[in-house]
């Protein structure tokens, strides 16, 4: 296992981050435990959830994904210290969780405590938000003339911003939480944080957690190059797209109780030709080099300049196995060329 420095922190972590969103839908206790201990027996200490989970988001699973590793927590209380422990706080736009409102100060006091609580545990390793307040091209609002970027309003959410990191302040300098970091932000969000710590002698956000695969790579090279030069640890979240990368829903199969059999989240539904296409095409190129279509992806991931930890899920404990194993492989020359051969084919089909 290859460890990481989290940014500036001294946060020691695995190149491999244990997901855990469906913890509470697709998986129960037992799985998430099974989970956990084979994580931590293979050298992965960086576990992320958050309080919107399980998913797909709903009043009635909201914070059961928080619970269920609290459990495991109570149970194996003397291997705190050996789990690097990442939760986030929901952004605006769920009625059920703060009746749709922004990320304040406040939400972040009580968020924190309500986390921890549900938790078992006296601190979060790494607190992130999860979604900034104003709209960020993400969640397929990618493509040009979708969201409006001169709407917003500069001053207020910059004023946002700095509340956020006074109340992060409270909470590190009370021992709750010991890092801050992003999810879901873009170069301005990150800037923006970084000065305003900066200027006002407050905590610095020391990662970013983006969605960020073979069929989705808008981050690349800006965003990523930012996150080198200003020592953010870049975090890709849904590195097989979701399983699609796993071409098991390739020419309409939906295998039950996959994401895909389900009903998809938030009009978030990919599935369209050049998805078909893509993937078809990315499995190919596994099937000639030897690997599984996961490996392909999740080893493609890793290998991106300037990436820090992958995070990664499964639904049972034999897709965890195939994926670890992944990180232990070495991609060509020539399997990164026919990789690159249908990336520039689809660039972005997501």
């Amino acid at each position: 296992m290859k460890y990481i420095t989290l940014g500036q922190s001294d946060l020691n972590v695995s190149n491999i981050c244990l997901g855990s969103m469906t913890w509470g839908t697709q998986n129960n206790q037992h799985d998430a435990d099974e989970q956990i201990d084979f994580a931590l027996s293979n050298g992965i200490n960086f576990i992320d959830t958050a309080e919107m989970y399980a998913i797909p988001p709903s009043e009635e699973t909201y914070g059961k994904t928080e619970t269920i590793i609290g459990h495991w927590l109570a149970k194996n209380s003397e291997r705190r210290s050996d789990v690097v422990l990442a939760s986030k706080i929901a952004g605006n736009g769920l009625p059920w969780i703060r009746e749709g409102g922004d990320i304040t100060g406040e939400a972040i006091l009580k968020s924190v405590d309500a986390s921890l609580e549900r938790l078992q545990t006296d601190y979060i390793d790494l607190y992130q938000l999860h979604w900034p307040n104003r709209t960020s091209p993400h969640f397929s609002k990618h493509w040009p003339g979708m969201i409006s970027f001169t709407d917003v309003d500069t001053e207020k959410h910059s004023a946002q911003m700095l509340e956020i990191l006074q109340a992060l302040d409270v909470c590190i300098k009370s021992g709750k939480i010991r890092y801050c970091g992003l999810s879901d932000d873009t170069p301005w969000g990150i800037n923006e944080f970084i000065r305003l710590s900066e200027k006002h002698n407050l905590p610095r956000i020391v990662s970013i957690q983006n969605e960020f695969n073979l069929l989705h790579t808008k981050d690349w090279p800006y965003l990523i190059e930012n996150c080198v030069h200003a020592n953010i640890a870049y975090l890709p979240w849904s590195p097989l797209a979701g399983g699609v990368l796993s071409g098991k829903y390739l020419n309409g199969t939906r295998p039950e109780g996959s994401r895909w059999s389900k009903s998809q989240r938030n009009g978030l539904f990919r599935d369209n030709a050049m998805v078909n296409s893509a993937v078809n095409d990315y499995v190919q190129v596994a099937q000639k080099h030897g690997l599984t279509p996961a490996q392909l992806a999740l080893a493609w991931c890793t290998q991106v300049d300037g990436v820090s930890s992958t995070i990664i899920g499964a639904t049972n404990i034999s897709q965890l196995k195939e994926d670890v194993v992944a990180f232990e492989k070495s991609l060509s020359d020539t399997v990164l060329s026919d990789i690159n051969s249908v990336l520039h084919q689809y660039p972005v089909p997501f």
